[in-house]
């Protein structure tokens, strides 16, 4: 394995690693592993433009509880993203890189199940999704090898849904100023207000299903579809009151795809918690660590 080890917690550690995608690209990623036994398998997987170090604390803190956590960087984003030289500091420009969102879950999202199982596979395993990594389970081919996921701000986020005035910035970004620049520069901007640089097909891919009625259900090109209706596990997908992008009506349309099941949702406030706001990332801040990553934590152990 490459990279250095280091004590993440007294009670787990962790290295970095590279887990290779199906077409054999690297991916950048962390193994989180107890320093007792392992009992549960977990991957984690990210939001569109998040890097992996965004869910570290995390990650951590379910492999202190016995869990071997996997996060890692789909292709074009953090450690994940081209070197000039392997192993150079200086990240490559994304112009010309060929990514789509399509691509992250059939090679990127793929492969890391097939990784966890093979090494894991005496375990369960149970897929933590973050908004687009809880989209990504309806489109493995490989889904039926989760037991259980958790899906966290996961959802259909047609703009349509989106809390407003967030929806009115969403749709100029992704009818107007976001696909200029991004069919100017060759890639999508992290400054533009979407987090880390993206390739350029996977904005544009996020553009039409963020401006279609249905999101991504509309997408008829899109192969991975009827693998949504093939996922049998148990799901629980969280929904966060002040969320503006993962709404009620937002996450039952995600929810809606996996047919064979009925999916568990829960409203989460954060006035419940005693927090003064979550949004769509703050369920991985380590101030949640009591509040809300127990409770996660006893859901995905309970399997």
């Amino acid at each position: 394995m490459l990279g250095v080890t280091e004590a993440a917690q007294d009670e787990a550690f962790a290295d970095d690693i590279i887990v290779p995608a199906a077409d054999g690209y690297p991916l950048a990623a962390t193994l989180f592993l107890p320093r007792r036994a392992k009992r549960h398998a977990v991957l984690i997987n990210a939001a569109t433009a998040t890097p992996r170090k965004i869910y570290r604390r995390f990650a951590g803190y379910l492999a202190q509880r016995g869990c071997a956590v996997l996060t890692y960087d789909y292709r074009g984003i953090g450690g994940s993203r081209p070197r000039d030289v392997v192993g150079h500091d200086q990240p490559k420009s994304l112009v010309g890189f060929k990514a789509s969102m399509t691509d992250w879950a059939a090679l990127d999202v793929t492969a890391a199940v097939t990784w966890m199982r093979e090494r894991y596979h005496t375990l369960p395993l149970t897929y933590v999704g973050h908004s687009f990594g809880g989209q990504a389970l309806g489109l493995l081919a490989n889904n039926a090898e989760v037991s259980r996921a958790l899906l966290i701000a996961s959802q259909a986020a047609t703009w349509r849904l989106i809390a407003a005035p967030e929806r009115y910035r969403v749709y100029a970004l992704m009818r107007g100023l976001g696909v200029a620049l991004t069919r100017l520069l060759g890639y999508a901007p992290g400054w533009a207000g979407i987090g880390e640089d993206l390739p350029k097909d996977a904005f544009l891919q996020w553009a039409r299903w963020v401006t279609s009625p249905r999101y991504l259900f509309d997408d008829s090109g899109l192969a991975g579809l009827p693998n949504f209706a093939r996922f049998t596990g148990a799901l629980r997908a969280l929904c966060i009151a002040d969320d503006p992008w993962a709404t009620r009506p937002a996450v039952e349309l995600l929810c809606s795809g996996f047919s064979a099941i009925t999916p568990e949702i829960l409203d989460l406030a954060p006035a419940e918690v005693g927090s003064p706001r979550i949004g769509h990332f703050g369920f991985f801040r380590p101030e949640h660590r009591e509040p809300l990553w127990r409770g996660a934590a006893e859901w995905i152990q309970a399997g």
